[in-house]
């Protein structure tokens, strides 16, 4: 992989695809704060050039990743023998009248915070996810009944074909954490038409700011996570089911489960990959045992096989 990492680099300069980082942690690229190295981070400064990129990617058979904030991705501890590519620059974000068209590396949080400044109503729920679009879309992120799902008209998308097309909303087939983005891994999202309708402003940043203040009460914000780690299992809460077994503040190496809400995992002490992982197959197993409840994980598991 070394010469096919110069080889990537001599390509990517010559193209002037985007900038590049070499030997890069994955701890440093994600919210659970943990990771091997990678050997190559590539941001591509627009459509056309992470599509010259992909195409040599593809062409030399290298793997590669889109990440988005890494905030549902538990990489391993050992090396990403490939290439992540942030799509950091696609970071547009347009508004008209009730809708906004956001490119994939937009964030998420801060998306919603210019909606409820301009007294749009549709993204209070992700005020608290530290996402992007593109990750949002691709896991259907939601919270306090409300998802992506309800809100995404159309997105644009980059078919395994390197054709650019538009999706509609019945197209992306989304469900509860899944879309089909989800499903064909091989689809990269590049923008997003959302649509949301007018409301109050002050009443919206009531809204807000009443659940950050629970956040702040009910999450571990002060430790590295992932947010829920396990979908709710149908008219029942995963948090429920682990904190009635007694597993909150479950610990295996420097990995917890929380003593504030039982379905986050925290990175409470210097966690390897390995903790968290041992950790979520530890309390799956156990739910398993005892209720006979298959609990599905939220996060991506990337470079474990």
């Amino acid at each position: 992989m070394v010469s096919k990492v110069k080889e990537i680099v001599d390509f990517i300069t010559k193209n002037n695809i985007g900038e590049y980082k070499e030997n890069v942690s994955l701890a440093t690229k994600t919210t659970y704060k943990v990771g091997g190295p990678a050997k190559l981070f590539v941001y591509p400064k627009n459509q056309e050039k992470l599509i010259v990129l992909l195409k040599e990617l593809k062409s030399k058979k290298i793997k590669y990743k889109i990440l988005g904030n890494g905030s549902n991705t538990l990489f391993s501890d050992k090396e990403y023998d490939g290439v992540i590519i942030k799509l950091d620059e696609f970071n547009k974000v347009t508004f008209f009248k009730n809708t906004v068209r956001a490119e994939a590396g937009v964030n998420l949080m801060k998306l919603s915070a210019q909606a409820v400044k301009k007294g749009l109503s549709g993204l209070e729920f992700a005020s608290g996810i530290p996402g992007t679009i593109g990750g949002a879309i691709f896991m259907n992120a939601g919270a306090y009944k409300s998802d992506m799902g309800y809100i995404t008209k159309w997105v644009k998308v980059l078919t395994p074909k390197f054709e650019i097309i538009r999706m509609t909303n019945k197209e992306l087939d989304f469900h509860y954490r899944t879309s089909f983005l989800q499903k064909h891994n091989d689809y990269i999202c590049l923008e997003a038409s959302l649509q949301l309708r007018q409301s109050n402003r002050e009443l919206l940043q009531e809204i807000v700011e009443d659940r950050r203040k629970r956040r702040v009460e009910s999450q571990p914000l002060e430790f590295p996570s992932a947010g829920s780690v396990f979908r709710n299992p149908e008219n029942m809460f995963a948090g429920k089911l682990i904190e009635d077994l007694g597993y909150k503040g479950y610990s295996i190496g420097g990995a917890k489960v929380s003593d504030k809400h039982a379905n986050f995992i925290i990175n409470y002490n210097n966690a390897t990959s390995q903790d968290i992982k041992d950790l979520i197959d530890f309390v799956r197993e156990k739910v398993k045992k005892e209720y006979n409840v298959e609990l599905k994980v939220e996060q991506e598991f990337v470079n474990w096989e």
